[in-house]
């Protein structure tokens, strides 16, 4: 599998220039540190802004399938998405409205992402018309019934686990990440395999206390957008529960010039139209 993703990504990185280059990275590995900042910031931190439509499929145990439909808008603080600005650890804003179903029309999450203590996180439930704010201890639950958590949408915390570079191959790093607090998940440890040319993290495999693994996040393909190597296609599979979910992104855009106001309480109840399109 992860063969065939490297394949993949190819194109992505040939039209971008990015194979070629990086020949120190084939010498000697780079520290863990930079490793782990450069994969953050390509998830997470890429343009000052962005948007995207997701078209997210669910498969249960036995098959049957759901689908969702919504768009994430993202607001990083500061403005800069360099490196030496430390963008990879930048606070952010995301706001996430659904459209599909209509049991989930109009439902918003939204996530202010802070560098000290817990994140602020808001469900709106539009049927209630009721504002939830989401506690800290619930981050790793499901996000709307998919195998994604909610701590998956935003990106855990960088200083939330200890970091480790336990193998290197001809494409990628593979690190192994362990929580500085392990009562607050439910995993042991996960690996992560970084592409060695573009710094994405292609596969997350999540390990339980017995050492099985039970998890797994694939970025599936990535484009070249706006000069940014971009995963379109990702998905996230629970082994023990034989379920999966599938995300498709398109209509991506990056440095939009998103307002701060659209990520407070109030575009909760009224969302932002004209950002949303």
């Amino acid at each position: 599998m992860l063969k065939k993703i490297v394949k993949q990504l190819l194109p992505a990185l040939v039209a971008l220039g990015l194979i070629g280059p990086l020949v120190a990275a084939e010498q000697a590995a780079p520290v863990v540190d930079e490793i782990i900042h450069r994969a953050n910031q390509m998830s997470y931190y890429q343009g000052n802004d962005g948007r995207a439509q997701v078209q997210m499929l669910i498969t249960d145990s036995q098959g049957r399938k759901r689908q969702r439909s919504f768009t994430i808008l993202r607001r990083d603080i500061p403005r800069s998405d360099a490196i030496a600005d430390l963008a990879y650890l930048g606070e952010q804003q995301f706001y996430v409205y659904f459209n599909r179903p209509a049991d989930v029309n109009k439902m918003v999450f939204m996530v202010h992402k802070k560098l000290d203590g817990n994140d602020d996180r808001w469900l709106y439930l539009p049927a209630l018309d009721l504002v939830k704010r989401i506690a800290s201890t619930d981050k790793r639950t499901s996000f709307v019934g998919s195998d994604y958590f909610y701590e998956d949408v935003s990106g855990r915390s960088l200083d939330a686990d200890h970091h480790q570079l336990v193998e290197v191959t001809d494409d990628f790093y593979v690190l192994k990440h362990t929580p500085k607090d392990p009562g607050s998940v439910e995993f042991d440890h996960y690996l992560m395999y970084v592409h060695k040319s573009s710094f994405i993290p292609v596969q997350t495999e999540y390990f339980d206390a017995n050492g099985e693994k039970y998890r797994v996040a694939r970025a599936l393909k990535v484009e070249a957008i706006e000069g940014h190597p971009t995963v379109v296609e990702a998905s996230m599979e629970n082994l023990k529960a034989g379920t999966s979910t599938l995300m498709r992104y398109s209509r991506v855009n990056y440095d939009i010039g998103l307002p701060e106001e659209v990520f407070s309480e109030r575009f909760l109840r009224s969302p932002p139209t004209n950002y949303l399109r």
